[in-house]
């Protein structure tokens, strides 16, 4: 059984709201400005970007008050990967973490490094 269980959708597993189109990266950018925002890139065909994913999500224990989190699916929605790398100069990497705060990316991290990231360190 794979990391989203058959009675649990992505969504419900996520703790915030699938990534699905390039006008939401400009409401992400937007909501920065009140509450941090995260964007988790997974590709859904590798098992450590599966690994990564489901160590970040058992130890998350941020509500929906505290940072938007943003989900994106590498493999539907790799267009929105690239419209990110451009619009945030972030490069682009599988499984990443890229928190935006005030329009800007303050952290990014890929692979393992993800579980380093001190989200608690962006909240005000």
């Amino acid at each position: 059984m794979g990391f989203f269980s058959r009675t649990q959708s992505k969504q419900e597993q996520w703790p915030g709201q699938l990534l699905t189109s390039e006008e939401q990266l400009e409401t992400i950018l937007a909501s920065s400005f009140s509450m941090p925002q995260l964007i988790f890139k997974h590709s859904t065909r590798c098992s450590i970007s599966r690994f990564v994913l489901n160590d970040f999500t058992s130890s998350y224990s941020f509500s929906d008050k505290d940072f938007g989190a943003w989900y994106l699916d590498l493999l539907a929605y790799r267009s929105i990967s690239n419209a990110i790398a451009k619009q945030l100069d972030v490069v682009h990497e599988s499984p990443q973490l890229i928190v935006i705060k005030n329009g800007k990316v303050v952290a990014h991290a890929s692979h393992e490094t993800i579980g380093t990231v001190m989200l608690i360190d962006f909240l005000d």
